[in-house]
């Protein structure tokens, strides 16, 4: 039986408040029942509710993880959405470096923030998942943009595979499936 994550409850001090700000941010308010608020973010599968007597959490004290395929389109609509965040870093060996990681790896480039409330968000860029994270028979994506983005990486690689053999590959539409399942699943990628 497959079990999938739903909904995370984050503790606010002012429903209203959180509620305002979280749409801020584009996410979708959903249908809940009375004295519950609960938004979706833009491309994800689970959701987050708040409301009096969810949770005896104190407001402030949830610290969670959002994924995005561009760091810095990330940072540029939490700035367009009047958020403060931190600037886009990575990890270097003695701590946090400023500027996404100079390879663009997965899972290395960030940008922070906090609600009203102070819980805190780190958001991480995923391109590449490590093996075995996704079921590559159910590789899917949460947004066009997403998408768009798995086809531009694609494309520049296809680019590149068509230099390496010197012969136009006129079976491209398979070779970037096979590129973005693989990419997305964390499988060898295609040469």
């Amino acid at each position: 039986m497959d079990e999938k994550l739903e909904v995370v409850i984050i503790p606010v001090s002012d429903v209203d408040r959180a509620k305002e700000f979280y749409q801020r941010l584009g996410w979708r308010l959903d249908a809940t029942p009375p004295g519950v608020v609960q938004l979706t973010p833009r491309g994800s599968g689970c959701s987050v509710q708040f409301g009096p007597n969810l949770t005896s959490a104190a407001p402030g004290s949830a610290k969670a993880y959002l994924i995005v395929s561009d760091i810095e389109a990330a940072h540029d609509e939490l700035a367009t959405a009047g958020v403060q965040a931190s600037g886009v870093f990575h990890r270097g060996p003695e701590g946090p470096v400023s500027g996404p990681d100079p390879e663009r790896g997965s899972y290395r480039s960030f940008v922070s923030f906090s609600d009203p409330d102070g819980n805190s968000w780190l958001i991480q860029e995923i391109t590449t998942r490590l093996p075995g994270r996704i079921d590559p028979g159910e590789t899917s994506f949460g947004s066009a943009s997403d998408l768009a983005d798995a086809m531009r990486r694609a494309e520049a690689a296809h680019a590149e595979h068509e230099k390496r053999t010197g012969v136009p590959d006129a079976d491209w539409p398979a070779w970037y499936a096979e590129y973005i399942v693989a990419e997305r699943t964390g499988a060898r990628l295609p040469m």
